[in-house]
């Protein structure tokens, strides 16, 4: 349905028809979970905010590094035949291999 953002942190945003309201978790932790709801879309932004401010509040008085949100960046492990090939191949179309290897892992996913 959509997306909030604060502080590096994304959240979804769902509606539940039945009770008549917005709900929706922050993406991309493992570890934690962070939650949030409201009636409109200003209480679910606030509490969205505020479940991550709770959040990073509550990991710095308990001394525990907050878990960080996807970076966007990941090393890619291959072999040195397959790295000069994608090379070639990213090249030929004329876009980086950082572009190649985005293009070929959104085309598997999607």
């Amino acid at each position: 349905m959509g997306e909030l953002h604060y502080k590096g942190y994304t959240g979804n945003v769902e509606y539940d028809e039945e009770g008549n309201y917005f709900h929706g978790r922050v993406l991309g932790l493992s570890r934690d979970g962070i939650v949030y709801e409201g009636t409109t879309a200003e209480e679910l932004k606030k509490d969205f905010q505020e479940g991550i401010d709770d959040y990073l509040q509550g990991c710095a008085a308990n001394h525990v590094e907050p878990e960080k949100p996807y970076s966007g960046r990941t090393v890619v492990r291959m072999s040195s035949q397959l790295h000069q090939e994608a090379a070639a191949k990213a090249r030929s179309i004329g876009i980086s291999l950082n572009e190649f290897i985005t293009r070929a892992i959104s085309a598997a996913v999607l």
